[in-house]
């Protein structure tokens, strides 16, 4: 499926509101061409990445008194993982759907959407929580990382594999081309003590979830907002590199052979270039902008044409808004409708 954003936008799931509708009107205001379902985590502690999709996973424990989810490994764990694993045998995606007390947003932008006229709708957007992110934030009942459970580990990976499917199932009737990111901050800790799986392993499990969505027929994203081994994206089978481009844009630049062919090939850059931080108050479109050209420059002295990132180009904040005021919010989104604006227009 080829796709050319040309600094078309869209966002990372998390928005700051505690209610749904003030987040899709943002949404739909702002970045009508690729609008996303908002995640809400101000709104309940199940909206949180690491919990949203918990749901469905064998002996997960949610713990509504400390708002924590983990999973419950001390018992016999044999007769749930007997019926885990039928749903999956099965491709039983409604064991792994997402309900309204995970994500009203999902619910609610999906019965805005369906009123609606969708012809200038280029794609619908949704997202998961990464396999790793997961594995390494989800404990245990004695505080583990679940990724040292070898039987969970690939739990947790089917499970957000077919999470992915579920959600692209649920919007397909809306007959938009669709996206699915995979959501995978804990990437720019690989090589550090606290995360250290194998390569192989970081690249095999995102590239399961891949497939999962490839399998939908849908594009399939992965973002991180730091530093990361860019190839890792590109060695899963990704179609679009999504990143913080305020603040790591130069590192893309580091494997510019690899990003060059991923490009050439049809694959997609998602510049994050818009902070959500406190520095969007002293940033403009057209300041952005500037910044954007200079990372486009950086990228053409590398030898990757600039022409070529220009149109496989797509602008989205640097991470999710969830931490931050609705005010701010508000103002990143303004100033990021109208730096795409201002780009696809020259």
């Amino acid at each position: 499926m080829k796709f050319s954003p040309r600094g078309a936008a869209t966002a990372i799931g998390s928005f700051p509101h505690r209610e749904p509708e003030p987040a899709c009107g943002l949404i739909l205001e702002h970045i009508p061409e690729i609008p996303v379902w908002p995640q809400l985590p101000n709104a309940d502690f199940r909206e949180r990445m690491e919990i949203q999709f918990s749901e469905g996973m064998p002996c997960v424990v949610v713990d509504e008194r400390k708002g924590r989810a983990y999973f419950d490994t001390g018992g016999d764990p044999a007769g749930e993982l007997e019926k885990f694993y039928e749903s999956v045998a099965e491709e039983n995606l409604e064991r792994f759907r997402v309900s309204p007390g995970y994500s009203r947003g999902l619910y609610h932008m999906e019965k805005k959407l369906s009123s609606m006229d969708l012809s200038n709708v280029l794609f619908l957007k949704c997202h998961v929580t990464g396999p790793l992110t997961f594995r390494l934030v989800v404990t245990d009942e004695a505080r583990r990382p679940i990724y040292f459970n070898e039987i969970f580990r690939d739990v947790v990976v089917r499970s957000i594999a077919l999470k992915a499917r579920w959600l692209l199932r649920r919007y397909r009737p809306l007959g938009r081309r669709q996206i699915c990111f995979i959501d995978e901050p804990i990437f720019s800790a690989f090589g550090s003590t606290y995360a250290s799986p194998r390569r192989d392993d970081i690249v095999g499990c995102l590239a399961e979830v891949v497939e999962a969505i490839h399998k939908e027929g849908a594009l399939a994203g992965a973002h991180c907002c730091g530093a990361m081994e860019w190839t890792l994206l590109i060695d899963a089978g990704v179609d679009i590199m999504s990143f913080d481009a305020f603040g790591y844009g130069e590192t893309v630049g580091n494997c510019a052979d690899r990003v060059r062919a991923f490009l050439e090939n049809g694959g997609v850059l998602a510049f994050g270039i818009v902070p959500t931080s406190e520095e969007i108050r002293g940033q403009t479109p057209e300041s952005l902008a500037g910044r954007l050209e200079a990372l486009v420059k950086n990228l053409a002295f590398r030898g990757i044409r600039g022409d070529l990132v220009r149109e496989q180009c797509l602008l989205t904040p640097s991470c999710g808004t969830g931490s931050l005021t609705e005010a701010l919010a508000e103002e990143i989104f303004g100033k990021l409708s109208a730096l795409s604006r201002m780009i696809r227009s020259g």
